[in-house]
């Protein structure tokens, strides 16, 4: 647990340095120094950001009393008292810092060692005496092991606290370590023995996704299991528990939520615009899995700093489930460590025959870009897998993640565009060419060339997490590639028609209300125009909408197709089309309480229903973003290969095999 301490203000120091947050003591405090990624580098922010949030509002709503303290409760290195005390901040108000007497030890010895540190702390009288390591005017650094409660009220009385006066407990990460009972008597204990009190809680949450299961299982290996999930799964239960053990006033908030309504846009913006970023589903997910929680008792005016700055709909209610689809994994595919990868394509290019290309997972033993492809093909029922190794003279072309993949034919497909890092410049085109004869692919068959594009379609290539989708115009082929993102902009919401197969860029007009620009959206043909569905938009907000882009006399026009109930935004999920049906699989968005499924979309009616994925028969978390999926339509079965990503600091995670959706009892023909 005390590990968890020294490598949380190692990520912390490492988001100062490159902007994220302003603090100059983390790097004093935090002893060894580590670049973290840029994922970890965001997570940190957001919880720093929470912390200080509700913080910087209880010091400004007791601005005006003569006195007021901090107990900040596991504090590790923390650099609180530092911050506010450089600010000014603390004229009347004593922070209190306690942790295992080992931890609280090396910090003192740390801050004494630095004269940056003492001189803000003042005057220590010397030696620390027995469990208070070090004390100053406005400054008590105490060693207690917080789970022995009798112990801790000794110490705290003896250090001078005053259970009189408005205090604010702080509780980073460090209640979910210890034992139920124990963690709940703590805040029994503090809500009875300090008439004004408040409460800042910032820990995890729904343990029982795949995420959370991934989450879980990493502290379980470092031996710092998270206690609290168990009996406290949920934002609601966290709110049941304050209120039930003697707080009067209780609010929550999971991190998507708070980044949203309590962070002005310019400061989101700032944030977004920090360091070259691709890890959106992760990023979401991580926020999803975290709350900052806000009690009081006895405040007047109440304190209520989880009030949003922003109207933002507030979290809906739990989506309604109108059934759910069977999983079940693909025997014959599961050794194979090609298929454990994300940011690929896969694509249907013969009845029984799927080609899956790029992305990010297992090659020779390592995670890496994939270079290779790999064909599934199908025999007697089964499916069975072989890995094509390219031959592409310039590597880079072998490499990249978030493309797309058209069949034009059953010996011709196009893949356009993706990248390598997100800070690339975006890939091109390159041609695949198979053998018309054999219904399987053997290794040495698929040929890959480059596209030598005109100049006016170059721009096309230059983007990922784009669509690229088959339609007709005046009974001629093209092929539409719109929005996605490129290194320069972060979103886009241009389009582009491309006459097939020479694949020069044709001006058609489109009228209509365009809609707004957009990437990891889904795209399927239909009646021979192109149906666009949900993706993130420019705040790095997941979106709703759906629209029909439909031919008419002299071009095309943007059609909303409005659905009931509203389809829950979302992006990073896959698409088909169906019967007049179209059916959205998997993907992320801010309902916590759940996890995306299949949603059937009945394009007459605008009829949206849910379904859930009944993963029982899975030994592992399914992660259902950053996969690909293909509909076999006489089965009325969808194959889901690969999927996963970094889940934050906790590890990558990738499906460790293609899984199969039953979809017979949800497409019954009416």
């Amino acid at each position: 647990v005390q590990g968890t301490g020294s490598s949380s203000a190692v990520s912390k120091c490492s988001a100062a340095a490159r902007g994220y947050i302003q603090d100059r003591f983390l790097r004093l405090l935090a002893g060894r120094r580590r670049r973290r990624a840029p994922l970890i580098h965001r997570g940190y922010y957001i919880r720093a950001r929470a912390v200080d949030h509700c913080v910087q509002d209880f010091l400004l709503k007791t601005q005006s009393l003569p006195r007021t303290q901090i107990l900040s409760l596991g504090a590790g290195f923390d650099s609180l008292y530092f911050r506010l005390k450089d600010m000014g901040l603390l004229h009347h108000t004593v922070v209190y810092e306690v942790d295992f007497p080992n931890v609280a030890c090396q910090k003192a010895a740390l801050i004494r060692g630095m004269k940056e540190l003492s001189a803000l702390v003042g005057d220590t009288g010397g030696a620390g005496l027995g469990a208070i390591t070090l004390s100053g005017e406005d400054y008590k650094l105490l060693g207690v092991d917080l789970s022995e409660l009798s112990e801790l009220e000794r110490t705290l009385e003896e250090a001078g606290l005053n259970n009189a006066i408005p205090t604010l407990f702080i509780a980073e990460v460090v209640l979910t370590y210890m034992e139920n009972t124990r963690s709940d008597a703590l805040i029994q204990w503090a809500a009875e023995r300090f008439p004004q009190a408040c409460f800042l809680l910032y820990e995890q949450v729904h343990p029982e996704d795949a995420f959370g299961r991934v989450m879980q299982q990493h502290f379980r290996q470092l031996s710092t299991a998270l206690h609290s999930l168990a009996p406290y799964p949920d934002c609601e239960a966290q709110q049941r528990r304050f209120l039930g053990k003697g707080w009067t006033e209780c609010s929550v908030m999971d991190m998507n939520e708070f980044f949203t309504c309590c962070i002005p846009e310019d400061e989101q913006q700032r944030v977004q615009t920090l360091e070259p970023f691709d890890e959106y589903e992760e990023w979401h997910l991580k926020c999803s899995h975290y709350f900052v929680l806000a009690a009081s008792k006895g405040m007047e005016p109440s304190w209520t700093p989880l009030l949003p700055s922003v109207t933002v709909p507030r979290r809906a209610a739990p989506v309604g489930v109108a059934g759910s689809v069977p999983a079940a994994v693909c025997a014959r595919l599961s050794g194979v460590p090609g298929l454990r990868r994300y940011g690929h394509r896969s694509v249907l290019v013969k009845p029984d025959v799927i080609l899956t290309t790029g992305g990010f997972g297992e090659e020779d033993g390592q995670h890496c870009r994939v270079r290779s492809f790999h064909v599934l093909s199908r025999h007697a029922g089964c499916w069975e897998a072989v890995c094509v190794a390219q031959n592409i003279p310039d590597k880079r072309w072998g490499e990249r993640l978030y493309h797309t993949v058209s069949r034009l034919s059953d010996t011709l497909a196009l893949v356009v565009g993706g990248r390598t890092s997100p800070s690339s410049s975006g890939l091109g085109m390159l041609w695949l060419k198979f053998p018309q004869t054999c219904n399987a692919l053997g290794p040495a068959d698929v040929a890959v060339e480059l596209v030598s594009l005109q100049p006016a379609a170059e721009a096309a290539a230059l983007r990922w997490r784009h669509s690229t989708t088959e339609m007709t115009f005046k009974g001629e082929q093209y092929l539409f590639v719109y929005g996605g993102r490129s290194a320069l902009e972060p979103v886009l919401g241009d389009w582009y028609f491309l006459h097939t197969p020479d694949l020069s860029h044709t001006e058609i007009a489109v009228e209509g209300p365009v809609p707004e620009s957009r990437h990891s959206h889904s795209a399927c043909s239909w009646e021979g125009g192109v149906l666009i569905a949900g993706g993130l938009g420019a705040a790095e907000q997941p979106l709703g909408s759906v629209f029909l882009l439909r031919e008419l006399e002299r071009g095309f026009q943007w059609q909303t197709i409005e659905t009931h109930p509203p389809l829950v935004p979302r992006y990073s999920h896959t698409a088909h089309v169906h019967e007049g049906k179209l059916l959205l699989v998997g993907g992320v968005w801010f309902h916590a309480s759940s996890v995306p499924g299949v949603t059937v979309i009945d394009l007459m009616t605008g009829l949206c229903l849910d379904y859930v994925i009944d993963v029982e028969h899975l030994e592992w978390p399914l992660m259902l973003h950053n996969h690909s999926s293909v509909f076999l339509p006489d089965e009325k079965e969808l194959l889901v290969i690969g999927g996963g990503g970094n889940c934050f600091s906790f590890g990558t995670h990738l499906n460790p095999e293609p899984v199969s959706l039953s979809l017979s009892s949800i497409l019954v023909s009416h």
